[in-house]
């Protein structure tokens, strides 16, 4: 059986992929809007204008409906929500996680979701929220797989997801992750992952998805369960994830909230209307405040938002930017930023993954320094053996003739040959005046090649002014350039 999720480019973890379903093909990353059957700010059938290949919308809503449940049953999902392209079911997990019970068991609502033509089910998981004792996330991961692989037996030509749970707890994440690739599953969603994104907790998010990948295999779909702000796509699909949803359009819209890259207004806050989108382009901020259309029109304009920066997201994978894409949204509030520094925290982990080619690499600040550009040279070092007399050099030098081999200085790598200068990573663009951090860590890749090779006979040429230089003073001489 061919596979269901081709990825066709890559750069980082993240990649663009087409996902195969019933009723078309996906490409990916791409967001689901959820449609609620009762409540519909925006038609469905006029959600592909505004970049919608696919959505989501609640089966449990329908299950328990009983005019909607015939419905679904007789005319089938897509006539029901009144969209022809690829629908995903949830299975009523979330109302499990509010109210505690749901009136089905796994069994029925699985069989519920093949009878009326979703594209993509889900079986009745248990959504551990974040934080709770171990005790109880162990038991619930494990009724949730037991769940899981009962609802294999179900499946016919649906396609099955498997939600990754286990809490805050990266090791039971992970072991989900593992467990559940051995199966017949499709797609991964993550789950139970909301509260982390409504705290801004999205250090504990970068590691709940990265441990969940772990377990994973590299190459199934996964799914970030209820993330749809903009502002921090470009952070989620760099660590692997492929598909979101979210009803934040719609919710927000009701509150009159804005969305965009950069945060979230309410609108009685805004005199301007800083977007281009066809809403934003056709009525001023006062206009809109006053409309009787204000919550469809907003509810617009967040999808509008939300689709836009998934189309700047892909264009980044396709060139090769997305690292410098993720390091410009993570600045734009300071949990953001802390998601992005516990994402180099994992660098050893994503440069497994990274491609060894990308388009450029532009420093943009200290989180530069901890790339996995970075982290790749440092593991090579033990492959530079030298012997003679080498020249370490942050600018041409009139005595280079005398040394056998010269080496280039730039922060945040180091030093490396300068026959490399002008090769992908070494062409990077850098500041003229180097950070602390950036000099920190190649300073300390250069006294690890120095520590390398201890027959040669080291000089640094450099006006550095750094702590570090008394060490490597030590090992090395030191001059002032000429």
């Amino acid at each position: 059986m061919p596979p269901i999720f081709e990825i066709t480019h890559k750069d980082i973890c993240g990649r663009i992929g087409r996902l195969k379903t019933q009723h078309g093909i996906v490409e990916t990353p791409t967001i689901m809007p959820v449609v609620n059957p009762n409540i519909q700010t925006i038609k469905p059938s006029e959600l592909r204008k505004f970049g919608a290949e696919i959505i989501i919308t609640n089966s449990y809503i329908i299950y328990r409906k009983p005019e909607l449940r015939e419905r679904a049953l007789k005319e089938g999902l897509h006539s029901l929500i009144g969209f022809d392209g690829p629908i995903m079911t949830d299975s009523g997990s979330y109302q499990l996680s509010v109210y505690g019970e749901v009136e089905v068991n796994n069994k029925q609502i699985v069989e519920f979701q093949q009878e009326i033509g979703s594209d993509i089910g889900v079986p009745l998981d248990i959504p551990t929220p974040p934080d709770v004792s171990w005790e109880r996330a162990v038991s619930e991961l494990d009724i949730t797989i037991q769940r899981e692989r009962e609802a294999i037996g179900f499946k016919k030509d649906m396609l099955l997801a498997a939600p990754v749970q286990g809490s805050s707890f990266p090791d039971l994440r992970e072991r989900a992750g593992r467990e559940l690739s051995c199966c017949d599953f499709d797609v991964f969603p993550l789950g139970a992952v909301v509260p982390l994104m409504e705290s801004y907790r999205y250090a504990d998010l970068v590691d709940v998805i990265v441990a969940s990948k772990k377990g994973l295999s590299p190459a199934a779909p996964v799914h970030l369960f209820g993330a749809g702000h903009p502002m921090m796509f470009a952070l989620a699909v760099a660590l692997g994830c492929d598909l979101f949803d979210s009803a934040s359009y719609a919710l927000y819209a009701k509150e009159g909230r804005y969305m965009t890259v950069r945060g979230t207004y309410h609108l009685d806050d805004l005199q301007y209307l800083p977007c281009s989108c066809p809403v934003c382009s056709s009525i001023g901020a006062d206009e809109l405040k006053k409309s009787e259309k204000r919550e469809e029109l907003l509810a617009s304009h967040n999808l509008y938002a939300t689709f836009a920066e998934m189309r700047e997201v892909k264009q980044a994978i396709k060139e090769g930017s997305l690292w410098e894409l993720v390091e410009q949204r993570c600045r734009v509030h300071p949990r953001l930023l802390d998601g992005l520094k516990r994402a180099l925290f994992h660098s050893e982990w994503i440069e497994k993954f990274q491609p060894a080619s990308r388009a450029t690499f532009f420093y943009s600040g200290p989180e530069s320094a901890l790339r996995p550009e970075v982290v790749r040279f440092r593991k090579r070092l033990g492959n530079f053996r030298l012997d003679g007399r080498v020249l370490i050099r942050t600018k041409r030098h009139e005595n280079e003739d005398d040394f056998d081999l010269v080496l280039e200085f730039k922060a945040p790598f180091g030093a490396y040959p300068m026959e490399l200068k002008e090769t992908y990573p070494f062409n990077a663009e850098v500041t003229a005046e180097m950070d602390h951090a950036s000099l920190t860590i190649a300073l300390k890749n250069t006294l690890m090649l120095i520590e390398l090779n201890p027959e040669v006979e080291f000089t640094f040429v450099s006006n550095i002014e750094h702590p570090m230089m008394n060490e490597i003073a030590q090992k090395a001489k030191l001059a002032r350039p000429i």
